[in-house]
């Protein structure tokens, strides 16, 4: 038996009981939306599906997901924040019992974030979140694996990025920054140049190059060890990055510092002495990731395919078509 009832703030509370289990939910916008509720909850009590889970909230998940899985990941940091803002922006999805969410209530959170963000950022927000109810089903045991996730319509990725860069504005993006070529860098906007420059030789991430110690980079093997990568949860062990003679004569001036920890600027500072350097510049459509393809579009005219994924860290080697970005005139003078 379900009851509907109107609430003086004008909104709406369900009310469903069956042999003697209830169950309550109020805060509906309208007497459609409270009775769609009341005719599944009931539909759930019937058949079983209640009672035996935890009377958890999809808040509860997202916060014990974000203490105890999160750090275990390469990419804590932006996991962490895209999941407090998640906390912070949608209050009252938050606060839904994770039983009683349904296909359109996700849905209408993709819509709402379409409209503001962009369909990639959608799709990486949807997959962690997404592996929220996977994680609570298989190790917490607060919800059933058939997860309503299955039935949202998720953004399809944007095409691969084609952004090339050419030596020339390298060189202005460096001067910009203050960095003098084949010296030490004694500032923080000279070391950010300096990971770009490395960026384009190696085709390491910016987090791979600014977490680098004296003991990681072997100058005589030419070899760079990574302790911390992003596929570290995946193989488990240190990933080894062979690197030309220009990135190790750049490892070289690091090296001649005599400091344990190469870099001394943090990513976040990184991120944002970068993008000063672009504005007075006026470069636009540029990011510090894009020097990640742009040296694996280069490299990839002298090593075999097998060896540029040894360089790149990938473990899926189609995945290394999203980083070339060489065009098909390029291709076609190279015929």
């Amino acid at each position: 038996m379900s009851y509907l009832r109107k609430l003086p703030s004008g909104r709406w509370r369900a009310e469903v009981e069956v042999a003697g289990q209830r169950e309550s939910l109020g805060g509906f916008l309208t007497k459609r939306e409270a009775h769609e509720w009341a005719t599944q909850t009931e539909a759930d009590l019937r058949a079983g599906r209640l009672g035996k889970w935890p009377a958890k909230t999809l808040r509860q998940a997202v916060e014990r997901y974000r203490d105890e899985i999160t750090p275990t990941k390469g990419s804590e940091k932006n996991e962490r924040l895209r999941l407090e803002a998640f906390l912070r922006d949608f209050p009252a999805l938050c606060d839904r019992r994770l039983l009683e969410l349904q296909p359109d209530d996700l849905q209408g959170w993709v819509t709402t974030r379409l409209k503001t963000v962009k369909p990639d950022t959608v799709k990486r927000e949807s997959h962690t979140l997404s592996n929220v109810w996977t994680v609570a089903a298989k190790r917490w045991r607060w919800v059933p694996l058939e997860s309503p996730w299955a039935n949202v319509t998720i953004p399809r990725e944007g095409p691969p990025r084609d952004r090339r860069i050419g030596w020339r504005e390298v060189r202005r993006v460096c001067r910009a920054l203050g960095y003098v070529s084949r010296t030490l860098p004694l500032t923080l906007s000279q070391e950010t140049a300096l990971a770009w420059l490395l960026a384009l030789r190696t085709a390491m991430r910016s987090g791979e190059l600014l977490g680098l110690t004296r003991a990681d980079v072997d100058l005589a093997a030419r070899v760079v060890r990574l302790t911390k990568h992003k596929t570290l949860r995946y193989t488990g062990r240190p990933r080894f990055v062979p690197v030309t003679r220009q990135a190790a004569r750049l490892l070289g001036l690091l090296m001649a510092a005599g400091r344990d920890e190469l870099f001394r600027v943090a990513d976040r500072s990184r991120d944002a002495l970068f993008r000063k350097a672009l504005g007075r510049l006026k470069i636009k459509d540029l990011h510090f990731h894009d020097a990640r393809g742009e040296a694996l579009t280069r490299l990839s005219r002298r090593v075999d395919i097998l060896t540029l994924q040894r360089i790149s860290g990938h473990i899926d080697i189609n995945q290394l078509a999203c980083y070339f970005k060489e065009s098909p005139a390029d291709i076609a003078k190279r015929l």
